[in-house]
């Protein structure tokens, strides 16, 4: 009986300690509010924001770059979808989609096709980036995506010359899955990399002039807490449970029996 309740105990604590868990997991509401960007900048500096659950479109031409930004906290692995609509007639084209984050520095795809070929009878080239999972810090020589900034390059590469300028409609689409305390690290950056804001000391980040205004919907994250504490917190209860229990299993209910003084 003291062992069914015991179990009891620690399943009800196993379901309220994942309650917080799995909210944070659940997408966040989508702003119906704020409208999706209709351009794409023409570099670093004037790239087009984006939130994250939102699509983007822009017209362009064959062999412009057109580039985007998107804010990207810790846990987070953003994935980038873009759809280029090419014009009825053109050769072969070949088109890329590149990352970067806050210092600028290209971001390796972890898996998707980050570059395609249309064939040209092709109405349309689809491309996706997988990003690796944002880190809350990294060694300064490591090339690990960080909580901040980061912009989207697209562009066509190789193009014959007779399709240069030709018109294209683009469409893009950052969404981002939370991968949790599984890629937790300790430590954190004093400042997201933010262009404008992270490269400012202390005392001039109010007047600094901010580059990319966008950020996460409940605004950074301090990088300390993760659902990992949780978890381990549960396991400890579960191990002390798991003791009790078995010591209440195992130990003899009947009492020795006397021997008789002097036998």
């Amino acid at each position: 009986m003291r062992v069914a309740r015991a179990l009891s105990t620690a399943l009800l604590f196993l379901g309220v300690a994942a309650a917080p868990a799995a909210a944070d997991a659940s997408p966040s509401p989508s702003q119906d509010g704020a409208s999706a960007p209709t351009r794409a900048g023409t570099s670093f500096r004037t790239a087009a924001e984006i939130e994250q659950g939102r699509s983007a479109t822009a017209s362009g031409s064959t062999g412009d770059y057109l580039y985007w930004s998107f804010p990207a906290d810790t846990g987070q692995r953003p994935t980038i979808e873009a759809k280029v609509k090419l014009p009825q007639t053109h050769a072969s084209q070949t088109w890329q989609i590149d990352v970067y984050d806050g210092l600028r520095r290209r971001q390796a795809c972890q898996y998707g096709a980050q570059t395609r070929t249309a064939a040209a009878d092709a109405s349309s080239v689809e491309l996706a980036c997988v990003l690796r999972t944002v880190r809350a810090w990294s060694e300064p020589w490591a090339n690990d995506p960080l909580p901040g900034t980061y912009y989207v390059r697209l562009t066509a590469i190789g193009v014959p010359t007779a399709d240069l300028g030709l018109r294209v409609d683009t469409e893009l689409r950052v969404d981002s899955k939370d991968i949790g305390g599984s890629a937790a690290v300790d430590g954190s950056l004093a400042e997201p990399l933010v262009p404008g804001v992270a490269s400012k000391p202390g005392e001039e980040r109010e007047d600094a002039a901010v580059l990319a205004g966008l950020e996460p919907e409940d605004g950074w994250a301090s990088g300390w807490w993760s659902d990992r504490w949780v978890w381990t917190a549960l396991g400890g209860v579960l191990a002390a449970l798991a003791g009790v229990g078995g010591y209440a299993l195992t130990r003899g209910t009947g009492r020795p029996s006397r021997v008789p003084p002097g036998s």
